[in-house]
């Protein structure tokens, strides 16, 4: 593994695909008894989101606003469920250059625009024992 603070990465949410998040509120807000933090819509990504308060590590859930968003394919291919997971880095560019210097597959080399202001990157699941993973900065 490149030089590099992993230990500063943490894990800031667990992203879930679903196909209504009105219909998904009713179980992560009325019987877990989670805070939405914010409902708002991603257009670049084609998804509108919910981001609920567990603690330190939040709930997304994410539902696709149209039939070619990534997250309609991903429910169409596997259903609803765990979709991604999504650390927390300080520099983003930093580390997407040190994971690539580790040979891991990056799927976004660029950050781009995620919700709230952030900006994410995603590594190819063929790095990671195909779970889908985000590095995420925040402003």
């Amino acid at each position: 593994m490149p030089a590099h603070d992993f230990q500063a990465m943490k894990l800031d949410h667990i992203g879930i695909a679903v196909r209504s998040i009105d219909d998904r509120l009713a179980l992560w807000r009325d019987i877990f008894g989670l805070k939405v933090k914010l409902i708002e819509e991603v257009v670049e990504q084609k998804v509108r989101l919910a981001m609920l308060d567990s603690g330190e590590v939040s709930i997304e859930l994410l539902e696709p606003l149209a039939e070619d968003s990534p997250i309609a394919k991903f429910i169409e291919k596997r259903g609803e469920g765990l979709h991604h997971l999504s650390f927390r880095v300080d520099d983003i560019k930093e580390t997407i250059e040190a994971f690539k210097k580790g040979n891991v597959k990056m799927i976004d080399e660029v950050p781009r625009k995620g919700s709230h202001g952030a900006m994410i990157a995603f590594i190819h699941p063929a790095s990671t024992g195909s779970l889908l993973i985000e590095l995420c900065q925040k402003e």
